[in-house]
């Protein structure tokens, strides 16, 4: 029987990207669907987020997301724009935002379409790889979203006829997240079991295979 997995997954997350090539490579050798379940940001969530995070936070995340990289192998640097616009004074969002809602409600639709997981590591490939500046313009979405078998105009097509549909979808992710016992990501659920951060899919999936998992 092929288990599944909810992963809680943000566009603006580096430790996301870090863990999306190995959740590929889960899904690709073993009997197992990964539901993806995209999120906004904590910088969108919580507005406050980063105000109240020791002036460390954000130094260490940074060395530690570029050394998992280096010891991943894969290409890396922060997102040029960010998909989240924030005031340097307080490092808060700020409130009108010009990318996250967007990419965020467009990874829902392709897990809509059943390309959820393909999709989400193309864009954050994408955004995260270093190799594209102003991922935002010209063609670069409209070619993620095709190697991952989508086509980006009838994605934004079906967005804009009822945003609030898939403002409803991200809500029911966020509030489903919580309620799964966490609040980060990237998280995977199993069997009402959070999973949090890039370095727990070993657990994960030692769980898993406590629970039967095979090879495809």
């Amino acid at each position: 029987m092929t288990l599944s997995v909810e992963l809680y997954w943000s566009f603006r997350s580096p430790y996301s990207y870090l863990a999306t090539p190995r959740l590929v490579e889960m899904e690709r050798e073993y009997d197992l669907a990964i539901e993806v379940r995209p999120v906004y940001p904590l910088a969108v969530r919580s507005g406050d987020f980063f105000e109240k995070q020791n002036p460390l936070w954000i130094p260490y995340l940074l060395r530690d997301t570029y050394r998992i990289a280096e010891m991943l192998g894969l290409p890396y640097r922060w997102p040029r724009p960010d998909p989240v616009v924030v005031d340097p004074a307080t490092r808060a969002a700020v409130p009108n935002q010009p990318h996250i809602h967007r990419l965020t409600r467009l990874g829902c639709a392709a897990a809509e379409a059943g390309r959820g997981l393909s999709f989400l590591y193309e864009v954050s490939r994408l955004l995260w790889s270093g190799r594209v500046d102003n991922w935002h313009e010209g063609d670069h979405l409209a070619q993620a979203a095709h190697r991952a078998g989508l086509d980006l105009t009838d994605l934004d097509a079906k967005i804009a006829a009822d945003p609030d549909k898939y403002e409803a979808i991200v809500q029911s992710n966020q509030k489903a997240h919580q309620q799964a016992g966490h609040w980060g990501v990237p998280t995977c659920v199993f069997e009402g079991e959070p999973f949090f951060g890039q370095d727990r899919l070993d657990v994960l999936l030692w769980r898993l295979k406590q629970r039967g998992l095979k090879n495809r």
